[in-house]
């Protein structure tokens, strides 16, 4: 017989969790569970007060070694990780309610959650949590009042702790009732499989060069420095890095209302102004306001004594497509390299020369930013293999559509950006070639083909580079007729999947639609519009309703945490629900694949948007055969072409 027991714990470690991520918290040798709260199939809950003496009782131990009991958390993987530094439980065993809120569409945090679906006061998380998180959770700052102490103890706040284990068991309350609510909307048992290797790859973690990152701290000191004193020198300010005094300056000198000093507005003024002074000056505040030291400073915060960062990946980070998100160093947005001597680079900055990158490569900001991913390296004896999907959301988009012309494209030559402009222009692709004049048309098929395929008009291609390609703006409105007149199939793939979601909403009836079934489906306690995808996983779309949008149309609208990072009405139109699709079906390719790869035995460090990372050792796998599983053909979407493509490599780089 099955049983359930729901955990929280409440936990110590003098290191920064927020800075560090969880795996070096735990890995701290000052780390310890405070409080263990727990209820058993749905009994009261109960609370063990560990830092008060008390232990665990032998029962429970067994329990999370038990297959038979399934163990449940708001956001499991703290749970079980930290669980697992003094007892036995397999990641197999576990359920989060956290990661099964994200698949229906709600929030990450376990108070917004309780917030989004109405959840009773009594049933909710305390509001009380990080303040006392704070008192017993972390160090505190030794002080002739607190007798010099470096943390505070049970028996220092005893109000406080008795408020501290009421919070702890509240959590437990409130996260039986998400998945009480949650539990008509089960989520697939591909996905809690997926979710199982997601912990397995980010206990595992990747390597990383800390000398490489010491001698980028340090050239990064270096020449901030010299920045900071020439940028005095110039301007005369006290401090060259205050918004306010740079602006007051930069309006002083130019005359000119200065409205912020974001990246475009500093960009644009650089392009407009002629007084040489203001040039330099916002020249050192590009350089200064470069973030990409912050990732180096991030590395070195969170790698673990065995020089491995681990929890690079959030999983089910992206609202509805199910797309991962990074966490601690950002691995998804990391800076391109175009350094032709990325090797010459790298050794001048692992030995600190910042001369010699000064002399040889001009920008040391810049030169750091590029060798950024560099930093992530092979353990020894074992190299990487990079491979990726080629141009997947095109395909997918082209497959779900049924562009035959496009698909056709990627069964053959693969040349898509030539043949989008041959389609476009009525030229033979033939002609589309470096030294004919036709080829200037290439530009033009490449950023029609990257920015227009959701419903994007001329705003899409400024958005995607079209102006920075040397395009005038007076030609993209042509581009996006030329565009949509080539690719009519996806064009009216927009409009179906509009019309069929508001015939849902206005009907109540299941439409099938090109492979997808969107439906309306509800219990006494969610409201969902539903969109399943061929995996079988579904698309959530939070209590929908119809209203009008911005321009005065019908449209579907839901409850979504928006950019305000608010819990709020949103709209969405035909374009749009086609790029959550295909962006969807992008994320279940790239999960098929992880799988296959975890079948063959590749190590799997990191995944990158469409990119997989392995550490393998040397005469270990191939290039080749991680290409050709990438390329198998996916069961549940017969007829989707798709090819991998990559390099081997002893630091992690983008050819």
């Amino acid at each position: 017989m099955q049983h359930h027991m729901h955990i929280d714990i409440e936990t110590f470690s003098s290191v920064d969790i927020k800075k560090s991520g969880l795996y070096k918290y735990v890995q701290s040798p000052d780390f310890e569970i405070l409080l263990f709260a727990y209820s058993i199939d749905g009994s009261p809950v109960e609370i063990i007060d560990l830092a008060s003496g008390e232990s665990i009782p032998d029962y429970i131990i067994n329990a999370l070694q038990d297959p038979t009991v399934i163990k449940h958390a708001y956001n499991a993987a703290f749970e079980w990780y930290c669980l697992n530094k003094f007892y036995s439980s397999p990641i197999e065993q576990w359920l989060c309610t956290m990661v099964h809120a994200l698949y229906c569409g709600y929030p990450i945090s376990l108070a917004q959650v309780n917030e989004a679906m109405g959840i009773p006061e009594d049933k909710k998380k305390l509001s009380v949590g990080n303040s006392l998180i704070k008192i017993f959770c972390t160090p505190c700052k030794p002080t002739k009042r607190n007798g010099n102490r470096t943390r505070t103890l049970p028996h220092h706040e005893p109000e406080k702790w008795n408020l501290f284990k009421e919070y702890c068991k509240q959590d437990v309350v409130a996260e039986m009732e998400v998945e009480k609510r949650l539990a008509n909307f089960p989520m697939p048992e591909a996905e809690q499989n997926l979710w199982i290797l997601d912990q397995l790859i980010n206990a595992s973690g990747v390597m990383v060069d800390r000398q490489l990152i010491d001698g980028a701290l340090y050239c990064d000191q270096i020449s901030t420095e010299a920045l900071m004193k020439e940028a005095t020198e110039l301007s005369g300010l006290e401090n060259p890095n205050s918004v306010q005094q740079l602006t007051s300056w930069l309006e002083e000198k130019t005359g000119k209302e200065v409205a912020n000093l974001q990246k475009n507005t500093v960009t644009n003024m650089l392009e407009s102004t002629k007084n040489e002074s203001v040039r330099r000056m916002l020249e050192i505040r590009q350089e200064i306001a470069k973030t990409s030291i912050k990732k180096y400073k991030a590395m070195n915060e969170a790698v673990c004594d065995d020089d491995r960062i681990r929890g690079l990946l959030q999983f089910y980070g992206a609202n509805r497509t199910g797309r991962w998100a990074g966490r601690i160093v950002q691995i998804h947005n990391l800076p391109r390299n175009h350094l032709p001597t990325l090797d010459h680079a790298r050794e001048c900055v692992r030995n600190k020369k910042y001369d010699a990158i000064k002399l040889i490569y001009g920008s040391v900001a810049d030169t750091l930013s590029q060798l950024i991913r560099t930093a992530f390296i092979p353990a020894p004896g074992c190299r990487f293999i990079v491979a990726d999907f080629s141009a997947i959301e095109a395909r997918i988009l082209a497959w779900l559509a049924g562009e035959e012309w496009v698909l056709d494209v990627f069964r053959s030559h693969g040349k898509i950006y030539e043949a989008a402009a041959s389609q476009m222009f009525g030229v033979p692709i033939e002609l589309i070639q470096k030294g004919n004049p036709e080829y200037e048309l290439r530009q033009k098929g490449k950023v029609a083909t990257l920015a227009l395929g959701y419903q994007g008009g001329v705003n899409a291609l400024i958005a995607m580079g079209a102006l920075d390609m040397g395009l005038s703006e007076d030609e993209l409105p042509e581009i996006v007729q030329r565009w949509r007149n080539a690719n009519r199939r996806i064009v009216d793939l927009w409009y179906a999947m509009e019309n069929a979601v508001l015939k849902v909403m206005m009907t109540g009836q299941t439409v099938g639609l090109n492979n997808l079934i969107i439906a309306r489906e509800a219990d006494g306690y969610s409201n969902y519009l539903t969109i399943t995808l061929p995996s079988g996983r579904k698309l959530f779309y939070v209590n929908p309703f119809l209203k009008d949008n911005q321009f005065g149309k019908e449209a579907l609208w839901y409850w979504n945490l928006t950019e305000s990072k608010k819990w709020e009405p949103d709209s969405t139109y035909g374009g749009k629900l086609v790029e959550n699709v295909v962006q969807a079906i992008a994320r279940d390719c790239l999960a098929v694949t992880l799988k296959r790869l975890q079948l063959y035995s590749y190590r799997i460090v990191f995944h990158v948007h469409d990119e997989v990372i392995l550490e393998m050792p040397e005469g270990e796998g191939s290039l080749e055969q991680v290409c050709e599983l990438m390329g198998q053909p996916i069961p549940w979407a017969p007829g989707l072409p798709l090819k991998g493509d990559g390099f081997e490599c002893y630091y992690y780089r983008k050819e």
